[in-house]
Protein backbone atom coordinates (compact mmCIF):
# COMPACT_ATOMS: atom_id res chain seq x y z
CA UNK A 1 0.00 0.00 0.00
CA UNK A 2 1.50 3.62 -1.15
CA UNK A 3 1.14 6.12 2.02
CA UNK A 4 1.34 9.17 0.15
CA UNK A 5 4.18 11.77 1.12
CA UNK A 6 3.50 14.66 3.86
CA UNK A 7 2.35 17.77 2.03
CA UNK A 8 4.56 20.56 1.44
CA UNK A 9 4.14 23.97 2.80
CA UNK A 10 3.71 27.12 -0.18
CA UNK A 11 7.15 28.87 -0.04
CA UNK A 12 6.79 32.11 -2.26
CA UNK A 13 10.18 32.85 -2.55
CA UNK A 14 11.10 29.25 -3.53
CA UNK A 15 8.46 29.32 -5.96
CA UNK A 16 9.26 32.68 -7.38
CA UNK A 17 13.59 32.08 -7.63
CA UNK A 18 11.96 28.73 -9.31
CA UNK A 19 9.65 30.77 -11.92
CA UNK A 20 12.94 32.96 -12.80
CA UNK A 21 14.98 30.54 -13.33
CA UNK A 22 13.10 28.54 -15.41
CA UNK A 23 11.17 31.53 -17.43
CA UNK A 24 13.87 34.40 -18.08
CA UNK A 25 15.78 32.15 -20.38
CA UNK A 26 12.61 31.00 -22.25
CA UNK A 27 11.42 34.19 -22.64
CA UNK A 28 15.19 36.03 -24.19
CA UNK A 29 15.25 32.62 -26.95
CA UNK A 30 11.65 33.59 -27.92
CA UNK A 31 12.38 37.04 -28.24
CA UNK A 32 15.28 36.89 -29.63
CA UNK A 33 13.65 34.49 -32.69
CA UNK A 34 10.88 36.88 -33.47
CA UNK A 35 13.82 39.54 -34.12
CA UNK A 36 16.04 37.24 -35.71
CA UNK A 37 13.23 36.08 -38.03
CA UNK A 38 12.60 39.81 -38.56
CA UNK A 39 16.05 40.34 -39.43
CA UNK A 40 16.35 37.03 -41.83
CA UNK A 41 12.79 38.57 -43.73
CA UNK A 42 14.82 41.99 -44.21
CA UNK A 43 17.70 40.24 -46.06
CA UNK A 44 15.53 37.96 -48.37
CA UNK A 45 13.68 40.87 -49.25
CA UNK A 46 16.74 42.77 -50.67
CA UNK A 47 16.75 40.63 -53.32
CA UNK A 48 13.41 40.21 -54.50
CA UNK A 49 9.59 40.30 -53.78
CA UNK A 50 9.48 36.82 -55.81
CA UNK A 51 12.26 35.31 -53.24
CA UNK A 52 10.55 37.14 -50.71
CA UNK A 53 7.22 35.63 -51.72
CA UNK A 54 9.02 31.99 -52.68
CA UNK A 55 10.78 31.35 -48.89
CA UNK A 56 8.01 32.28 -46.84
CA UNK A 57 5.50 29.82 -48.92
CA UNK A 58 8.42 27.04 -48.93
CA UNK A 59 8.54 27.69 -45.08
CA UNK A 60 4.75 26.78 -44.65
CA UNK A 61 5.59 23.05 -44.90
CA UNK A 62 8.00 24.08 -41.75
CA UNK A 63 5.46 25.66 -39.92
CA UNK A 64 3.17 22.90 -40.35
CA UNK A 65 5.71 20.25 -39.28
CA UNK A 66 6.94 22.50 -36.76
CA UNK A 67 3.14 22.56 -35.23
CA UNK A 68 3.78 19.15 -35.30
CA UNK A 69 6.83 18.96 -33.23
CA UNK A 70 5.43 21.06 -31.09
CA UNK A 71 2.23 18.94 -30.16
CA UNK A 72 4.82 15.77 -29.53
CA UNK A 73 7.00 17.52 -28.00
CA UNK A 74 4.53 19.27 -25.22
CA UNK A 75 2.64 15.99 -25.01
CA UNK A 76 6.07 14.06 -24.08
CA UNK A 77 6.84 17.14 -21.17
CA UNK A 78 3.94 16.13 -20.06
CA UNK A 79 5.18 13.02 -18.83
CA UNK A 80 8.55 13.52 -18.45
CA UNK A 81 8.54 16.43 -16.28
CA UNK A 82 5.83 14.01 -13.71
CA UNK A 83 8.88 11.64 -14.31
CA UNK A 84 11.21 13.55 -13.07
CA UNK A 85 9.61 14.70 -9.81
CA UNK A 86 9.15 11.07 -9.53
CA UNK A 87 12.73 10.28 -9.74
CA UNK A 88 11.63 7.68 -12.42
CA UNK A 89 14.51 8.24 -15.17
CA UNK A 90 13.55 4.48 -17.07
CA UNK A 91 10.37 5.65 -17.85
CA UNK A 92 11.44 9.18 -18.45
CA UNK A 93 14.01 8.37 -21.27
CA UNK A 94 10.89 5.62 -22.85
CA UNK A 95 8.92 8.50 -23.52
CA UNK A 96 11.46 10.35 -24.88
CA UNK A 97 12.39 7.15 -26.94
CA UNK A 98 8.75 7.47 -28.42
CA UNK A 99 8.57 11.17 -28.63
CA UNK A 100 11.79 11.26 -30.94
CA UNK A 101 10.32 8.00 -32.92
CA UNK A 102 6.94 9.61 -33.41
CA UNK A 103 8.88 13.12 -34.22
CA UNK A 104 11.20 11.06 -36.96
CA UNK A 105 8.67 9.77 -38.77
CA UNK A 106 6.94 13.15 -38.80
CA UNK A 107 10.24 14.31 -40.29
CA UNK A 108 11.08 11.93 -43.00
CA UNK A 109 7.69 12.12 -44.27
CA UNK A 110 7.78 15.90 -44.78
CA UNK A 111 11.51 15.67 -45.56
CA UNK A 112 10.72 13.07 -48.13
CA UNK A 113 7.31 15.11 -49.66
CA UNK A 114 9.52 18.63 -49.98
CA UNK A 115 12.65 16.87 -51.68
CA UNK A 116 10.92 14.76 -54.22
CA UNK A 117 7.75 17.20 -54.88
CA UNK A 118 8.86 20.46 -54.38
CA UNK A 119 6.64 21.47 -57.29
CA UNK A 120 3.62 19.92 -55.85
CA UNK A 121 4.16 21.83 -52.49
CA UNK A 122 5.45 25.13 -54.24
CA UNK A 123 1.57 24.97 -56.62
CA UNK A 124 -0.68 24.79 -53.57
CA UNK A 125 0.27 28.36 -52.87
CA UNK A 126 1.23 29.84 -56.01
CA UNK A 127 0.47 29.85 -59.63
CA UNK A 128 4.07 32.90 -60.32
CA UNK A 129 6.69 30.38 -62.37
CA UNK A 130 9.27 32.54 -60.55
CA UNK A 131 7.85 32.17 -57.43
CA UNK A 132 7.73 28.03 -57.52
CA UNK A 133 11.18 27.81 -59.09
CA UNK A 134 12.64 29.69 -56.10
CA UNK A 135 10.67 28.07 -53.90
CA UNK A 136 11.69 24.42 -55.35
CA UNK A 137 15.25 25.61 -55.11
CA UNK A 138 15.27 26.43 -51.37
CA UNK A 139 12.86 23.44 -50.06
CA UNK A 140 15.04 20.63 -51.55
CA UNK A 141 18.31 22.11 -49.43
CA UNK A 142 16.54 22.88 -46.43
CA UNK A 143 14.21 19.13 -46.49
CA UNK A 144 17.23 17.86 -44.68
CA UNK A 145 17.00 20.21 -41.95
CA UNK A 146 13.12 18.91 -40.44
CA UNK A 147 14.88 15.83 -39.69
CA UNK A 148 17.45 17.95 -37.20
CA UNK A 149 15.18 19.81 -35.91
CA UNK A 150 12.88 17.01 -34.58
CA UNK A 151 15.61 15.85 -32.65
CA UNK A 152 16.39 19.36 -31.13
CA UNK A 153 12.83 19.60 -30.24
CA UNK A 154 12.35 17.12 -27.93
CA UNK A 155 15.48 17.56 -26.41
CA UNK A 156 14.71 21.05 -25.68
CA UNK A 157 11.48 19.95 -24.47
CA UNK A 158 13.07 16.82 -22.21
CA UNK A 159 15.63 19.47 -21.00
CA UNK A 160 12.75 21.86 -19.52
CA UNK A 161 10.63 19.57 -17.91
CA UNK A 162 13.64 18.83 -15.84
CA UNK A 163 14.18 21.97 -14.58
CA UNK A 164 17.24 22.84 -17.45
CA UNK A 165 15.72 25.60 -19.88
CA UNK A 166 19.23 27.52 -20.02
CA UNK A 167 20.88 25.36 -22.30
CA UNK A 168 18.21 25.29 -25.28
CA UNK A 169 18.16 29.08 -25.33
CA UNK A 170 22.34 28.42 -25.56
CA UNK A 171 22.26 26.35 -28.22
CA UNK A 172 19.36 28.18 -30.07
CA UNK A 173 20.96 31.69 -29.79
CA UNK A 174 24.64 30.36 -30.90
CA UNK A 175 22.49 28.57 -34.08
CA UNK A 176 20.27 31.97 -34.91
CA UNK A 177 23.17 34.17 -34.93
CA UNK A 178 25.10 31.77 -37.11
CA UNK A 179 21.84 31.84 -39.13
CA UNK A 180 22.27 35.30 -39.47
CA UNK A 181 25.64 35.83 -40.37
CA UNK A 182 25.26 32.73 -43.12
CA UNK A 183 22.61 34.48 -44.67
CA UNK A 184 24.32 37.80 -44.94
CA UNK A 185 26.97 36.34 -46.37
CA UNK A 186 25.22 33.68 -48.87
CA UNK A 187 21.94 35.26 -49.69
CA UNK A 188 23.62 38.75 -50.46
CA UNK A 189 27.00 37.61 -51.60
CA UNK A 190 28.83 39.18 -49.03
CA UNK A 191 32.47 38.43 -47.01
CA UNK A 192 34.06 37.03 -50.38
CA UNK A 193 30.89 34.43 -50.68
CA UNK A 194 28.70 33.67 -53.72
CA UNK A 195 25.57 35.63 -54.39
CA UNK A 196 23.48 32.57 -53.97
CA UNK A 197 20.46 34.49 -53.11
CA UNK A 198 17.27 32.11 -52.09
CA UNK A 199 19.89 28.98 -52.47
CA UNK A 200 22.03 30.49 -50.08
CA UNK A 201 19.08 31.21 -47.33
CA UNK A 202 18.21 27.32 -47.64
CA UNK A 203 22.08 26.90 -46.79
CA UNK A 204 22.33 29.03 -44.08
CA UNK A 205 19.22 27.61 -42.39
CA UNK A 206 20.38 24.09 -42.80
CA UNK A 207 24.10 24.81 -41.49
CA UNK A 208 22.57 26.42 -38.58
CA UNK A 209 20.17 24.13 -37.63
CA UNK A 210 23.02 20.92 -38.29
CA UNK A 211 25.43 23.19 -35.48
CA UNK A 212 22.09 23.88 -33.13
CA UNK A 213 21.33 19.57 -32.61
CA UNK A 214 25.29 19.14 -32.51
CA UNK A 215 25.90 21.39 -29.63
CA UNK A 216 22.46 20.88 -27.89
CA UNK A 217 22.99 16.70 -28.10
CA UNK A 218 26.98 17.45 -27.49
CA UNK A 219 26.33 19.63 -23.94
CA UNK A 220 23.89 17.21 -23.29
CA UNK A 221 25.97 13.78 -23.21
CA UNK A 222 29.33 15.90 -22.23
CA UNK A 223 27.31 16.70 -18.71
CA UNK A 224 25.34 13.57 -18.15
CA UNK A 225 22.22 12.87 -16.51
CA UNK A 226 18.84 11.56 -16.76
CA UNK A 227 18.20 13.15 -20.26
CA UNK A 228 21.71 11.83 -21.43
CA UNK A 229 19.97 8.00 -22.11
CA UNK A 230 21.52 5.62 -24.18
CA UNK A 231 20.09 4.49 -27.29
CA UNK A 232 19.41 1.17 -25.83
CA UNK A 233 17.35 3.08 -23.15
CA UNK A 234 15.67 5.77 -25.59
CA UNK A 235 14.07 2.38 -27.16
CA UNK A 236 13.39 0.03 -24.78
CA UNK A 237 9.75 0.90 -24.98
CA UNK A 238 7.19 -1.57 -25.52
CA UNK A 239 3.55 -1.39 -27.41
CA UNK A 240 1.61 -0.66 -24.20
CA UNK A 241 3.49 2.46 -23.09
CA UNK A 242 3.46 3.74 -26.44
CA UNK A 243 -0.61 3.34 -26.04
CA UNK A 244 0.11 5.08 -22.61
CA UNK A 245 1.61 7.64 -24.43
CA UNK A 246 -0.86 8.51 -27.05
CA UNK A 247 -3.62 8.62 -25.12
CA UNK A 248 -2.54 11.74 -23.14
CA UNK A 249 -0.27 12.78 -26.03
CA UNK A 250 -2.67 12.33 -28.90
CA UNK A 251 -4.99 15.04 -28.62
CA UNK A 252 -1.89 17.77 -27.31
CA UNK A 253 -1.11 16.97 -31.35
CA UNK A 254 -4.84 17.20 -32.35
CA UNK A 255 -5.12 20.64 -30.52
CA UNK A 256 -2.33 22.13 -32.36
CA UNK A 257 -3.30 20.92 -35.93
CA UNK A 258 -6.83 22.42 -35.59
CA UNK A 259 -5.96 25.71 -33.68
CA UNK A 260 -3.52 26.28 -36.50
CA UNK A 261 -5.85 25.36 -39.16
CA UNK A 262 -8.51 27.54 -36.91
CA UNK A 263 -5.96 30.58 -37.15
CA UNK A 264 -5.15 29.86 -41.14
CA UNK A 265 -9.40 30.23 -41.90
CA UNK A 266 -9.19 33.87 -39.69
CA UNK A 267 -7.23 34.61 -42.50
CA UNK A 268 -9.29 33.74 -44.82
CA UNK A 269 -12.37 35.38 -43.56
CA UNK A 270 -10.33 38.75 -43.10
CA UNK A 271 -8.52 38.67 -46.73
CA UNK A 272 -12.28 39.14 -47.73
CA UNK A 273 -12.48 42.56 -46.62
CA UNK A 274 -9.18 43.58 -48.67
CA UNK A 275 -5.29 43.81 -49.08
CA UNK A 276 -5.67 47.03 -46.62
CA UNK A 277 -7.25 44.78 -44.12
CA UNK A 278 -5.13 42.41 -45.07
CA UNK A 279 -2.15 44.93 -44.53
CA UNK A 280 -3.39 45.89 -40.99
CA UNK A 281 -3.33 42.24 -39.78
CA UNK A 282 -0.07 41.63 -40.86
CA UNK A 283 1.25 44.27 -38.83
CA UNK A 284 -1.33 43.91 -36.08
CA UNK A 285 -0.34 40.17 -35.37
CA UNK A 286 3.74 40.95 -35.88
CA UNK A 287 3.50 43.59 -33.04
CA UNK A 288 1.29 41.42 -30.61
CA UNK A 289 3.74 38.27 -30.93
CA UNK A 290 6.30 40.42 -29.47
CA UNK A 291 3.97 41.03 -26.66
CA UNK A 292 3.47 37.38 -25.89
CA UNK A 293 6.57 36.30 -25.63
CA UNK A 294 6.86 36.40 -21.79
CA UNK A 295 3.30 34.80 -21.07
CA UNK A 296 5.05 31.97 -22.90
CA UNK A 297 7.31 31.82 -20.74
CA UNK A 298 5.55 31.63 -17.39
CA UNK A 299 3.46 29.18 -18.98
CA UNK A 300 5.86 26.81 -20.15
CA UNK A 301 7.32 27.36 -16.58
CA UNK A 302 4.04 26.53 -15.20
CA UNK A 303 3.93 23.68 -16.95
CA UNK A 304 7.00 22.25 -15.59
CA UNK A 305 6.88 23.34 -12.09
CA UNK A 306 3.46 21.89 -11.55
CA UNK A 307 4.11 18.59 -13.47
CA UNK A 308 7.07 17.78 -10.97
CA UNK A 309 5.12 18.92 -8.05
CA UNK A 310 2.36 16.03 -9.32
CA UNK A 311 5.50 13.81 -10.40
CA UNK A 312 5.89 14.15 -6.99
CA UNK A 313 2.65 13.27 -5.66
CA UNK A 314 2.79 17.09 -4.11
CA UNK A 315 -0.95 17.12 -4.72
CA UNK A 316 -2.16 20.11 -2.39
CA UNK A 317 1.25 22.04 -3.36
CA UNK A 318 0.28 21.56 -7.33
CA UNK A 319 -3.40 23.30 -6.54
CA UNK A 320 -1.55 25.86 -4.69
CA UNK A 321 0.72 26.48 -7.57
CA UNK A 322 -1.97 26.42 -10.33
CA UNK A 323 -4.17 29.41 -8.41
CA UNK A 324 -0.75 31.40 -8.06
CA UNK A 325 0.06 30.98 -11.70
CA UNK A 326 -3.56 31.95 -11.85
CA UNK A 327 -3.16 35.41 -10.61
CA UNK A 328 0.43 35.96 -11.94
CA UNK A 329 -0.37 35.28 -15.41
CA UNK A 330 -3.76 37.54 -14.77
CA UNK A 331 -1.62 39.89 -13.48
CA UNK A 332 1.03 40.42 -16.11
CA UNK A 333 -1.61 40.33 -18.42
CA UNK A 334 -3.34 43.24 -17.02
CA UNK A 335 -0.08 45.24 -16.57
CA UNK A 336 1.03 44.14 -20.55
CA UNK A 337 -2.42 45.08 -21.37
CA UNK A 338 -2.74 48.66 -20.41
CA UNK A 339 1.30 49.11 -21.82
CA UNK A 340 0.11 47.85 -24.96
CA UNK A 341 -3.30 50.06 -25.18
CA UNK A 342 -1.00 53.32 -24.32
CA UNK A 343 2.06 52.62 -27.04
CA UNK A 344 -0.17 50.90 -29.58
CA UNK A 345 0.22 54.52 -31.30
CA UNK A 346 3.97 54.79 -31.12
CA UNK A 347 4.82 50.87 -32.22
CA UNK A 348 2.65 51.26 -35.48
CA UNK A 349 4.10 54.42 -36.89
CA UNK A 350 7.45 52.37 -37.03
CA UNK A 351 6.02 50.57 -40.40
CA UNK A 352 5.17 52.33 -43.47
CA UNK A 353 1.63 52.78 -43.65
CA UNK A 354 -0.98 54.31 -44.95
CA UNK A 355 -3.45 56.62 -42.84
CA UNK A 356 -6.16 54.46 -43.36
CA UNK A 357 -4.00 51.31 -42.10
CA UNK A 358 -2.86 53.09 -39.29
CA UNK A 359 -5.53 54.06 -37.93
CA UNK A 360 -7.25 50.61 -38.14
CA UNK A 361 -3.88 49.05 -36.57
CA UNK A 362 -4.32 51.06 -33.59
CA UNK A 363 -8.14 50.36 -33.21
CA UNK A 364 -7.37 46.64 -33.39
CA UNK A 365 -4.14 46.87 -31.30
CA UNK A 366 -6.19 48.71 -28.22
CA UNK A 367 -9.11 46.05 -29.17
CA UNK A 368 -6.86 43.57 -28.53
CA UNK A 369 -4.95 44.98 -25.50
CA UNK A 370 -8.44 44.59 -23.93
CA UNK A 371 -8.78 41.00 -24.03
CA UNK A 372 -5.06 40.67 -23.47
CA UNK A 373 -5.71 40.04 -19.36
CA UNK A 374 -7.67 36.94 -20.41
CA UNK A 375 -5.78 35.79 -23.14
CA UNK A 376 -2.94 35.46 -20.76
CA UNK A 377 -5.22 33.66 -18.58
CA UNK A 378 -6.42 30.87 -21.08
CA UNK A 379 -2.76 30.04 -22.10
CA UNK A 380 -1.93 29.43 -18.94
CA UNK A 381 -4.56 27.04 -17.76
CA UNK A 382 -4.56 24.74 -21.54
CA UNK A 383 -0.81 25.34 -21.93
CA UNK A 384 0.42 25.74 -18.14
CA UNK A 385 -2.01 23.57 -16.34
CA UNK A 386 -4.47 21.24 -17.60
CA UNK A 387 -2.01 19.60 -20.25
CA UNK A 388 1.09 19.55 -16.69
CA UNK A 389 -1.74 17.66 -15.38
CA UNK A 390 -2.56 15.40 -18.31
CA UNK A 391 -6.04 16.79 -18.12
CA UNK A 392 -5.12 16.83 -22.14
CA UNK A 393 -8.62 15.95 -23.73
CA UNK A 394 -10.38 18.31 -21.96
CA UNK A 395 -7.89 21.27 -22.84
CA UNK A 396 -8.13 20.20 -26.45
CA UNK A 397 -11.95 20.15 -26.62
CA UNK A 398 -11.70 23.75 -24.58
CA UNK A 399 -9.45 24.79 -27.59
CA UNK A 400 -11.10 23.42 -30.40
CA UNK A 401 -14.61 24.56 -29.71
CA UNK A 402 -13.57 27.97 -28.58
CA UNK A 403 -11.88 28.32 -32.12
CA UNK A 404 -14.52 26.48 -34.44
CA UNK A 405 -17.50 27.31 -33.09
CA UNK A 406 -17.10 30.58 -31.52
CA UNK A 407 -14.24 31.97 -33.41
CA UNK A 408 -14.38 31.30 -36.67
CA UNK A 409 -17.93 31.56 -37.29
CA UNK A 410 -18.03 35.21 -35.84
CA UNK A 411 -15.03 35.80 -37.44
CA UNK A 412 -17.16 35.04 -40.79
CA UNK A 413 -20.07 36.53 -39.80
CA UNK A 414 -18.41 39.86 -39.03
CA UNK A 415 -16.48 39.67 -42.18
CA UNK A 416 -19.00 38.54 -45.14
CA UNK A 417 -22.46 38.98 -43.42
CA UNK A 418 -22.07 41.92 -41.14
CA UNK A 419 -19.35 44.21 -43.33
CA UNK A 420 -17.57 45.13 -39.73
CA UNK A 421 -14.43 46.94 -39.65
CA UNK A 422 -11.34 44.68 -38.78
CA UNK A 423 -11.20 46.10 -34.99
CA UNK A 424 -15.26 45.07 -34.47
CA UNK A 425 -14.18 41.72 -35.42
CA UNK A 426 -11.46 40.96 -33.23
CA UNK A 427 -13.84 42.30 -30.32
CA UNK A 428 -16.62 39.56 -31.85
CA UNK A 429 -13.86 36.65 -32.05
CA UNK A 430 -12.39 37.72 -28.28
CA UNK A 431 -15.82 35.91 -26.91
CA UNK A 432 -13.80 32.93 -27.36
CA UNK A 433 -10.96 33.98 -24.80
CA UNK A 434 -14.15 34.23 -22.21
CA UNK A 435 -15.90 31.12 -23.32
CA UNK A 436 -12.56 29.00 -22.57
CA UNK A 437 -11.18 30.98 -19.21
CA UNK A 438 -15.26 30.37 -17.94
CA UNK A 439 -15.60 26.31 -18.54
CA UNK A 440 -11.58 26.08 -17.49
CA UNK A 441 -11.58 27.84 -14.42
CA UNK A 442 -14.71 25.78 -13.44
CA UNK A 443 -12.68 22.70 -14.54
CA UNK A 444 -9.61 24.18 -11.97
CA UNK A 445 -11.94 24.60 -9.60
CA UNK A 446 -13.61 21.43 -9.16
CA UNK A 447 -9.86 19.58 -9.22
CA UNK A 448 -10.39 17.09 -11.96
CA UNK A 449 -7.73 18.11 -13.86
CA UNK A 450 -4.66 16.49 -12.04
CA UNK A 451 -4.15 13.00 -13.56
CA UNK A 452 -1.18 11.45 -11.81
CA UNK A 453 0.63 9.66 -14.70
CA UNK A 454 3.51 8.04 -12.77
CA UNK A 455 3.39 5.58 -9.69
CA UNK A 456 3.67 7.19 -6.08
CA UNK A 457 7.55 7.40 -4.66
CA UNK A 458 9.05 8.69 -2.05
CA UNK A 459 9.66 12.29 -2.16
CA UNK A 460 13.01 14.09 -2.85
CA UNK A 461 12.89 17.78 -0.98
CA UNK A 462 16.60 18.65 -1.70
CA UNK A 463 15.57 18.10 -5.23
CA UNK A 464 12.96 21.13 -5.42
CA UNK A 465 15.49 23.73 -3.99
CA UNK A 466 18.29 23.04 -6.63
CA UNK A 467 18.28 25.38 -9.06
CA UNK A 468 21.02 24.57 -11.04
CA UNK A 469 20.34 21.81 -13.46
CA UNK A 470 24.43 20.90 -13.41
CA UNK A 471 23.55 19.95 -9.66
CA UNK A 472 20.34 18.62 -10.62
CA UNK A 473 21.84 15.95 -12.70
CA UNK A 474 23.36 14.85 -9.30
CA UNK A 475 20.25 13.39 -8.14
CA UNK A 476 19.37 11.95 -11.54
CA UNK A 477 22.58 9.86 -12.07
CA UNK A 478 22.17 6.14 -12.24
Amino acid sequence: MNIPPPQEAFDGKVFARRLAYLSLPIILQNLLTSSLSFIDTLMIAQVSEAALAAVGLANQMFFLILLFYFGVSSGAGIFIAQYWGARQNDNLRKTMGIALSVALLGALFAGAVSFFFPYAVMRIFSDDPLVIQQGISYLKIVAFSYITHAVVMIYSAALRSTGDSRTPMYTSVVSLLVNIILNYALILGNFGFPRLEVKGAAIATLIARLLEVFLLIFVIYRRGGAIAAPISDLFSFNREEVKAYFRTCLPVILNEMFWSLGMTFYKIAFARLGTQVIASVNVTQAIEHLFFVVLIGISHSAAVMIGNKIGENQITLSQRYAITFLKVSFTVGLIMGSLFFMISPLLVSIFNLTSYVYDLSVLSLRVLSLYLPVKALTMMIVVGILRSGGDTTFSMVVEISGVWFIGVPLAFLGALVFDLPIYAIYALIGLEEIYKSIISLMRIKKGKWIRRLVEPVEPLPELNKVLDPDKASAYSSE
